[in-house]
């Protein structure tokens, strides 16, 4: 397991705008390192279409729906973790994730629409990916890519039902038995 323990946050989501937006959320997090997300709003086909690539291509990545975001914070905060938010006004990235890499657990805040003001006093970190407006998505991956030095690429998911392999030209996928755990 990759330390820090990252989770992600996904507040401001509005399900009948932003769910192709924040399954990309879960899916980035769920590649580069991340042990789950908390969306804090009612979207179960989001949740549902996380946890299916996640059963799938397998590892342990969780997506539960319908979180209180201040609660999620506070309990987190509570548990000995500390909270990293995502906003084109916070510091420099490269000048505070070696602190960041040190925290044994770490809740990353993605928002959607406006944050509401009070993130950014619960946030121990509030963190900038350029100080310039760009994509969720591209801040969240850039932040995980940072903190794990890039040893996030060379992760295995195991019980995987579909495996992809790295191949020069074409696609190549192998289907794991899911009963014997061998390959089909």
């Amino acid at each position: 397991m990759l330390k820090p323990e990252s989770y992600i946050l996904r507040i401001g989501h509005r399900p009948e705008r932003d769910q192709r937006v924040t399954t990309h959320v879960g899916l980035c997090s769920r590649a580069l390192g991340a042990s789950g997300m908390y969306l804090a709003a009612d979207d179960k086909k989001v949740a549902d279409s996380i946890a299916d690539v996640a059963h799938r291509f397998g590892g342990t990545y969780f997506c539960e729906n319908n979180v209180k975001w201040k609660s999620c914070i506070n309990n987190f905060k509570k548990n000995g973790g500390k909270v990293v938010h995502l906003t084109m006004y916070g510091l420099r990235l490269q000048d505070v994730i070696a602190d960041i890499r040190k925290e044994e657990k770490v809740l990353i805040v993605v928002g959607a629409e406006k944050v509401p003001g009070d993130m950014y006093e619960l946030a121990d970190y509030n963190v900038a990916v350029a100080n310039q407006p760009h994509s969720e998505i591209s801040a969240l991956a850039l932040c995980l890519d940072h903190l794990y030095e890039g040893k996030e690429l060379d992760l295995a998911f195991p019980d995987a039902e579909l495996e992809v392999l790295p191949t020069k030209i074409g696609k190549t996928t192998i289907k794991h038995d899911e009963h014997s755990g061998e390959d089909a």
